[in-house]
């Protein structure tokens, strides 16, 4: 592990309520449970757990909604996920949320994105400002609800703006829906676990990079095995992908961990990784001078490693 820690890694698919670190989301539910809002002892055993059944993943989830309704909370956990990235040697990293509005306490989406901003400035980062830091758009959430229509004007508007977009494709079987993501030609999508032929055969033609990642896969059961994820696929084939988390916290897992697992899967050297991290600068949204950046790391990594 210490090696898959020393390699200089691109995140490009991480959520940042999934992310909580343990110990913050069990200080935060013991706080909770004291003022009444919740029964602590519900949730203490699933957030001590690391190997969580899908069940306890839901549950987890439902935890994280109640907890993260404060700006003081909102900054304070992203300081934290971003450190713990950082501390595994990521330079370079994509946090995704969903702006959420509390009337209760004054909470818009706006002041909610102005508190991650907030955690995100207290650990020194240098962002090119766009939109207060915002450089891409992605479509998440429940992919059984909803359509695909109703989206895509704000996704075209956001392209139009400047602003990159990604989507999460194929979590469950909607043909119809899948290739109409994939026509949008966005700039990645994530999971792309339910493809058929024909979705393929688009992928493959649009070279639209893949977010790959496979413990979340595994453990939500959209991917039956490590053995069987189209990582092995669209990797013999040099199609664009690249190594991501999703939700660290509540699939207890971490980059390097990722990447590990891919080396003992797969039968991947250090050499392929590590080419396989440094492609993944070519994907990430921000301009031309932050890649330059992150190439120059792994320039210097490169002689070391």
């Amino acid at each position: 592990m210490e090696w898959w820690v020393s390699v200089p890694k691109v995140e490009l698919h991480a959520h940042l309520n999934g992310s909580i670190r343990n110990s913050t989301l069990l200080e935060l539910a013991r706080e909770l449970g004291d003022k009444g809002t919740i029964v602590f002892s519900d949730f203490e055993h699933v957030i001590r757990k690391n190997d969580r059944t899908l069940r306890e993943v839901f549950k987890l989830f439902d935890l994280i909604h109640v907890v993260t309704t404060d700006h003081k909370t909102i900054t304070r956990i992203t300081k934290e996920v971003v450190e713990d990235f950082a501390a595994e040697n990521v330079v370079y990293l994509e946090l995704r949320t969903t702006p959420k509005r509390n009337d209760s306490i004054g909470m818009s989406k706006r002041s909610y994105m102005e508190a991650v901003v907030d955690g995100l400035r207290s650990v020194n980062l240098a962002l090119e400002m766009k939109d207060m830091g915002v450089i891409g758009i992605d479509l998440s959430g429940n992919p059984t609800v909803g359509e695909w229509a109703t989206f895509f004007p704000a996704l075209k508007f956001a392209r139009e703006q400047g602003l990159s977009v990604t989507l999460h494709c194929g979590e469950v079987p909607n043909s119809v829906e899948i290739q109409a993501m994939l026509d949008f030609l966005p700039g990645r999508i994530g999971h792309a676990c339910c493809f058929q032929d024909e979705e393929w055969r688009k992928l493959r033609s649009y070279k639209i990079p893949v977010e790959i990642c496979l413990t979340s896969n595994i453990r939500t059961e959209t991917i039956s095995s490590v053995d069987v994820h189209h990582f092995a696929d669209l990797y013999k084939e040099n199609h664009p992908i690249v190594l991501c988390t999703d939700d660290t916290g509540v699939f207890s897992t971490s980059l390097s961990n990722e990447y590990a697992l891919v080396s003992s899967a797969f039968g991947l050297g250090k050499m392929e990784l590590f080419e396989l991290a440094r492609k993944a600068v070519d994907f990430i949204f921000a301009g031309n001078e932050v890649k330059m950046e992150l190439m120059k790391v792994y320039e210097s990594a490169a002689t070391t490693l």
